[in-house]
């Protein structure tokens, strides 16, 4: 069923489907255009974004890209529109390919030498400063829309990811430790926002969303991008470096390339995404998946850094 729309998404652009590339929220494929020229074509998942929210996420990543900052800019289809509705319902769009391999894989360890990982982590940094320096100079146009990760986001009532606190596998401990952190949390994000301003990040700056060619990154996948605290993006990147024993010398390194000195609010935003982390696989994954287990002792390592006790 996925292929057969994915044939009919490909001809909107005049494409052929040559393989699938993943397929977990969104199904993504890569396409051949007329003349040769490669594309990545997405099918959104259902019930996520909405097309107003999809087609935000769309200008912005055409704006950065025209702007000079190495993210995918978004192919418009034939009719001339950069998003199209499929007979079911769902919405497709494509983006330029980009060339390269991921910075590296969830739960596994970095296997280069670590002056090649901290070269990579100082570049990541100034890669995000410039995509965070470039969105400062854009006016956003009227509609943009994105999802949340402000104070609310992230530990309101109703966080965009989940009541991660809520989670039904946590021991008694842990869940005292989530609490915990969702307090300290609150405190540090409302003292931080008088002084940091909101605007669109990436929000999943992960392993497997940093693509690195010849030696140099690229950001891909904006499909959780929203209006949020810029150090949440650093945070992001350092949650899947928390068991790596140069994990000090990653987090400066980032934060050198950066561009801050902020060590404590990007250990905060650190532990923020592990929190929102915890939120995410609730719905998504049965429960007796061990995904649960791994994410929730890695929120206890982080709240143990941070927080301390």
């Amino acid at each position: 069923m996925i292929h057969a729309l994915a044939d009919e998404a490909a001809a909107h652009w005049g494409g052929t489907v040559q393989r699938l590339l993943r397929h977990r929220e969104n199904a993504v494929f890569e396409m051949a255009l007329p003349g040769g020229a490669r594309a990545a074509l997405r099918l959104h998942r259902e019930g996520y974004q909405d097309a107003a929210a999809i087609r935000s996420e769309l200008w912005w990543c055409a704006a950065l890209a025209a702007a000079g900052v190495a993210v995918p800019a978004a192919l418009p289809a034939r009719s001339g529109d950069h998003l199209v509705t499929l007979s079911t319902g769902r919405s497709a769009s494509a983006i330029a390919w980009v060339e390269g391999t991921a910075l590296g894989e969830a739960g596994r360890p970095f296997d280069l030498p670590l002056a090649e990982v901290l070269a990579l982590h100082r570049a990541l940094g100034a890669l995000v400063a410039q995509m965070h320096a470039a969105t400062d100079r854009l006016p956003l146009p009227p509609g943009f829309t994105r999802p949340r990760w402000d104070i609310d986001g992230l530990v309101g009532e109703a966080p965009f990811w989940g009541r991660f606190w809520d989670h039904p596998g946590a021991a008694p401990d842990q869940r005292a430790m989530l609490l915990r952190a969702r307090d300290a949390l609150r405190e540090r994000l409302t003292g931080h926002a008088r002084q940091a301003t909101l605007g669109p990040i990436h929000a999943d700056l992960l392993r497997e969303n940093i693509l690195v060619h010849r030696g140099a990154l690229s950001l891909i996948d904006f499909d959780d991008s929203g209006i949020g605290f810029r150090l949440y993006d650093l945070g992001t990147a350092l949650s899947q470096s928390l068991y790596e024993p140069d994990f000090p010398a990653l987090r400066d390194a980032l934060m050198e390339g950066y561009g801050t000195t902020d060590t404590a609010m990007v250990e905060t935003f650190t532990l923020a995404r592990c929190c929102a982390s915890v939120g995410w696989i609730m719905p998504r994954l049965a429960p007796d998946d061990p995904v649960h287990r791994s994410h929730l002792a890695r929120f206890m390592l982080c709240a143990g850094r941070v927080l301390g006790g």
